[in-house]
């Protein structure tokens, strides 16, 4: 073999395979030292991409899932101090029932109105006072709140917080007063029948729930319409009902005609002339009913086409509509009958609006378009008619206080589940990630020891070949 003094090949191969394994001994280092596989682009450039949006998709999901709990500590807040409203409307409740009892004084009902005046302040209270953060939820300033729970934009969960202070909760009603349904006490001396629709119409009802068309058809009373608003009720959140206000007064004793309210008809030649007498078996049949100073009989009834008498063929009545304006009804030829007929009432927890009624005034049954609100925070329970109608409110308070509750509640367990989904996402995406970047410990020290024995015996080699030119010199002797 050639011998050369100028050029030394196997030093520089020896050297070439010394700078290898110390390059492979410096990357095994390297990944040894901080745990991954990949610390540059050089390392994998595809998997270094690859790498960082994993976690970027992870730092997301955990991110939303810390935002998620905030969410479920402001729906916890909230729905405590809903809690607490709860109870005061059931105590309010309670009072009002306490008040409309028979046995009560003005001054007991006036000394149970103090407690109720003190409830509404503090329902108020509640609702303004109380925060998360900084950022108040029950007093109608919160509205919709979007939850960034994802890693990527717009995936979020809203939630809605509604305005629960006395003065914005209650009952929403409309009443109908139009020409078809009046509550006016109408002589009927051609029929004694209550007054029904003259033509067939249709009623477009939006309610908190969603929207439905009713149908009424003709000849109507005012029960059948009521019937058709209340089979759309799970669809619009509207129910619908009918309430009649009549009164008796000056009863003849020899008055032999008949009183009709709903389908309870009670003669009345059996009173021989005493209000009293029929306003104890009204009241045994279910028909709210009360006596005056005056000896008036006041007749309240619901879910009724209205008041009816007729039937005379000796002795009178007057019959009057919650307008007071009386009528005669006798004996006398063409004052035979008379009715007061019974309004119908829609009535909601949430707004809601009739957004479209015909135009035909023959059909006409509601003298408003817009819902209004009986509010609790106006509630009386200083009378007897205060405390009846406090009910209708606080029930319908509740019933909306109960609806927001369960949408808090029903938005705690999406958050939930969405934390314990992402949790799942992040686990599996930290696991792609690491067979990705990170090293592998055993096949790294495995390199490293080669590297190192590698090392040791190129520089051993390159030692030797160092010393091949001196072969040269015993060529010269």
């Amino acid at each position: 073999m050639p011998l050369y003094v100028n050029t030394n090949v196997s030093s520089l191969n020896a050297q070439r395979q010394l700078i290898s394994s110390g390059n492979s001994l410096d990357q095994a280092f390297e990944r040894l030292s901080s745990g991954f596989r990949i610390n540059s682009a050089a390392d994998d450039a595809a998997g270094l991409q690859i790498s960082n949006r994993l976690g970027s998709q992870i730092n997301g999901l955990n991110q939303g899932n810390r935002n998620a709990n905030d969410a479920i500590s402001m729906a916890q807040t909230a729905e405590g101090a809903m809690d607490e409203s709860t109870n005061i409307l059931q105590r309010m409740r309670t009072l009002s029932i306490q008040s409309a009892n028979g046995s009560n004084s003005d001054e007991d009902r006036a000394a149970l109105q103090k407690e109720i005046t003190n409830l509404q302040s503090e329902l108020t209270r509640i609702a303004e006072t109380t925060s998360f953060g900084g950022k108040n939820l029950l007093d109608g300033s919160f509205g919709t709140a979007q939850y960034q729970v994802g890693a990527n934009a717009n995936e979020t969960i809203s939630v809605s917080l509604t305005d629960v202070k006395a003065t914005a909760i209650g009952n929403y009603s409309i009443s109908g007063a139009g020409t078809a349904y009046g509550l006016e006490a109408a002589q009927k001396s051609a029929t004694e029948d209550f007054t029904a629709s003259s033509a067939a119409t249709v009623v477009s009802l939006k309610g908190s729930e969603g929207s439905a068309d009713v149908n009424i058809a003709a000849a109507s009373t005012v029960t059948d319409i009521a019937d058709d608003f209340n089979a759309v009720s799970t669809d619009t959140g509207v129910t619908a009902k009918t309430e009649v206000t009549a009164t008796l007064s000056n009863l003849s004793n020899d008055a032999d005609g008949t009183l009709t309210v709903g389908g309870d008809t009670f003669n009345l030649a059996a009173y021989g002339g005493s209000l009293d007498k029929l306003a104890a078996d009204l009241d045994k049949a279910g028909v709210r009913s009360t006596i005056d100073e005056n000896g008036a009989l006041t007749i309240n009834a619901t879910d009724v086409n209205g008041v009816k008498v007729n039937g005379f063929t000796a002795g009178s009545v007057d019959l009057a509509g919650p307008d007071g304006a009386s009528t005669n009804v006798s004996a006398a030829a063409g004052s035979e009958s008379g009715v007061v007929n019974a309004q119908l009432k829609l009535e909601s927890s949430e707004d809601f609006a009739v957004t479209d009624v015909s135009g035909d005034a023959s059909t006409t049954f509601l003298n408003a378009s817009d819902a209004s609100l009986d509010d609790v925070g106006s509630i009386d329970i200083s009378s007897f008619e205060g405390s009846q109608n406090a009910l209708a409110v606080i029930d319908s308070a509740i019933a909306k206080i109960d609806a927001q509750r369960a949408d808090l509640g029903a938005v705690q367990n999406r958050f939930q589940a969405t934390i314990r989904n992402q949790s799942n996402i992040a686990e599996n995406l930290e696991g792609a990630k690491s067979r990705i970047k990170d090293a592998d410990f055993a096949a790294e020290t495995a390199k490293l020891t080669q590297a190192q024995i590698l090392q040791q015996a190129s520089q051993t080699i390159l030692a030797q070949a160092n010393q091949r030119p001196q072969a040269a010199l015993q060529l010269l002797g």
